[in-house]
């Protein structure tokens, strides 16, 4: 991946983050992190990832996200130098998850294997 690819997808991040931090007033979207963003190299679209702290309210996240992903397009058009604002389309990261089961997994053969 280019540099300015990743550069964009750093800002993306950042800027994702202090939005939805400071300016959309939507309660779903409180506690929300986003882990990463990948944007298509010809600048059409961005996959945002996020995480939330409870987990059974990631379905209405993503909805309010998403419902909101106009809003905060238009803020990353004022903040970002950019020609053409990428869709947005969000999508929970579940990598956290799939890490936390990895882990558990890993003692669990240890458990056995000190028995």
């Amino acid at each position: 991946m280019n540099n300015k690819i990743n550069r964009i997808n750093h800002a993306f991040v950042e800027e994702i983050s202090k939005v939805l931090e400071f300016e959309v007033k939507n309660q779903h979207i409180k506690f929300v992190t986003i882990t990463a963003a990948k944007v298509t190299n010809d600048l059409s679209y961005a996959k945002i990832y996020f995480t939330v702290l409870d987990d059974s309210k990631k379905e209405d996240t993503l909805k309010a996200l998403n419902q909101a992903s106009g809003f905060i397009r238009t803020k990353l058009f004022d903040r970002i130098d950019i020609r053409h604002m990428p869709k947005l389309e969000f999508i929970y990261d579940d990598s956290i998850e799939y890490g936390m089961d990895i882990e558990n997994k890993i003692k669990e053969i240890h458990k056995k294997d000190g028995e």
